[in-house]
């Protein structure tokens, strides 16, 4: 009965001791990108731009005019 109980214990042990090394092998291999990479942090990829349909564009460019047109009539200077 003692026998059976270390053994199952055991298991345990090792099965513990397995999930803990893919843990640290996880953050090895992190640490590693990291130096390979000449980075501090890793960086996340934005998604690509979705392309913007005719009417959104329109919109864009008719705001764009009223900013420019309200910059003119205040004597602002704008750097582009």
């Amino acid at each position: 009965m003692v026998e059976m109980f270390f053994k199952i214990l055991l298991f345990v042990c090792q099965a513990v001791d397995f999930v803990l090394e893919i843990v640290a092998t996880f953050s090895r291999i992190n640490r590693l990108a990291k130096v390979v990479a000449g980075s501090d942090a890793l960086v996340e990829v934005p998604a690509d731009p979705k392309i913007l349909p005719p009417a959104a564009k329109r919109a864009l460019a008719e705001a764009e005019q009223r900013r420019r047109r309200s910059y003119a009539a205040s004597g602002t200077v704008q750097a582009s």
